[in-house]
């Protein structure tokens, strides 16, 4: 059976820094002939759009959304029915806190075929940057991934769940809840000592860490007045950066 012509690339940009983008989204994109693309994508990645190709901001920050998500899923639909070669391109990656997992369905229910070319998402590529293993036999031997941003009416987060020992927590997003989280998860037992780190624009150029424990770490985020993207790290694992960083260049 013959497969369908892949008109829609979902591509994920990885978490910032220009040199973590893959080789085959490089590809993809020096080929497309529209690029629909995030707020959270570097320029020198954007620089890599042909000059022929147009190019569609779609980028959304907090409170602040160019386009409605379904907009976007239309839009990728049209372009592909005309015949356009189209990279949806996402900072991390598409399928990770990233809507392309909607943005697939949409296309799919269209019948129109998409290929996803995945990204260093944020969890691994910023913990890497600032030195933190999200994963450590002796510390953690689970990683779970949240988001701090959810649709109006979405189930709250298993915060029983997540104070489980033995885990790193990961929040995505997670800057205006902070507080929040903190106090949930200590009130769900986790302790208040537990090490934590919130980092500002992970790999890239105005990178900040500051780390704290977790009931202090909001107080702290404040007085630093940090700014989205922000990436959340909560566990054990946090104790190790000070170690590891001596040895990073």
């Amino acid at each position: 059976m013959r497969k369908k012509a892949v008109h829609v690339w979902l591509v994920g940009a990885g978490p910032g820094d220009p040199e973590l983008l893959t080789l085959k989204a490089a590809r993809v994109i020096a080929r497309a002939d529209v690029v629909v693309h995030d707020h959270l994508v570097a320029p020198e990645i954007l620089a890599r759009i042909p000059a022929r190709a147009r190019r569609i901001y779609a980028g959304k920050e907090r409170d602040r959304h160019t386009m409605k998500q379904e907009e976007i899923n239309r839009l990728l639909v049209r372009l592909a029915r005309q015949g356009k070669r189209v990279v949806r391109l996402k900072g991390g990656d598409p399928f990770i806190f990233g809507r392309g997992g909607e943005e697939a369905l949409a296309l799919a229910r269209a019948g129109i075929a998409c290929e996803v070319i995945p990204g260093i998402t944020a969890a691994t590529g910023v913990a890497a940057a600032v030195g933190v293993p999200l994963t450590h036999r002796d510390l953690a031997q689970a990683c779970v991934l949240v988001t701090g941003s959810r649709r109006k009416g979405a189930p709250d987060l298993d915060w029983k769940g997540l104070a489980r020992p033995g885990q790193t927590i990961v929040v995505y997003m997670g800057l205006v809840g902070l507080e929040r989280v903190s106090r949930e998860l200590i009130a769900h037992g986790l302790s208040p000592r537990t090490p934590a780190a919130i980092i500002q624009q992970g790999t890239m150029k105005g990178q900040r860490v500051i780390e704290a424990t977790l009931a202090v770490l909001p107080r702290r985020a404040a007085e630093a007045k940090l700014r989205a993207p922000t990436l959340i790290v909560i566990g054990n694992v946090v104790r190790l950066r000070r170690q590891l960083s001596q040895g990073r260049v």
